[in-house]
């Protein structure tokens, strides 16, 4: 195979196995709603299968998804959320105030950390395929996110991004924040 084959089998192999996952489905499930072998499915979800168009939209169509989310490779994009942007939801009953800052659809393990870090950078290693940070600003101000293209964060607000690249994380001068990883 070329690395072009390869690097399509990879992605639609990836993309299958995640969004049968995210529905909830056996592999018998996801292979007798798409009327396919269970082998079949097997052989494509552990990317050693070349699937035909029709197998895709067979495929597609029995996770009820658009026939693009098996073929392209899918990965979260860097995300800044600015609390003071966000729309403020009040209780009724209660002082009570909060804004959404981020939700989540995802399947998996999660970590939650409380941090701390002062002026010296910290240069993270990329973590394996689809682990997701979700890093909050309790207090001060944080330079954070890919090593290719680091934010700026202040107190109360929210970045995401996938941590399957190498990263940093650098207090300005100092910040406390809690760390949400996210793990497929």
């Amino acid at each position: 195979m070329s690395n072009e084959v390869e690097l399509f089998v990879g992605t639609v192999a990836t993309n299958i196995r995640r969004l049968r996952q995210q529905a909830g489905l056996t592999l018998a499930d996801l292979a007798a709603e798409a009327g396919l072998g269970k082998s079949t499915l097997a052989q494509l979800e552990s990317g050693r299968g070349n699937p035909s168009v029709e197998t895709l939209w067979a495929i597609a169509a029995a996770l009820r998804v658009p026939f693009g989310r098996l073929v392209e490779e899918e990965g979260p994009a860097l995300r800044v959320v600015r609390a003071s942007e966000q729309p403020v939801v009040r209780s009724t009953e209660t002082a009570q105030v909060g804004r959404l800052l981020t939700a989540s659809h995802r399947r998996g393990t999660f970590e939650l950390y409380a941090m701390d870090i002062g002026p010296e950078p910290r240069n993270a290693d990329p973590h394996h395929s689809g682990v997701i940070e979700h890093l909050l600003v309790v207090e001060g101000a944080l330079r954070v996110g890919p090593a290719s293209g680091p934010v700026e964060l202040e107190s109360g607000d929210l970045v995401t991004f996938p941590a399957d690249v190498a990263h940093l994380y650098q207090g300005l001068p100092s910040a406390h924040y809690a760390l949400l990883m996210s793990y497929p």
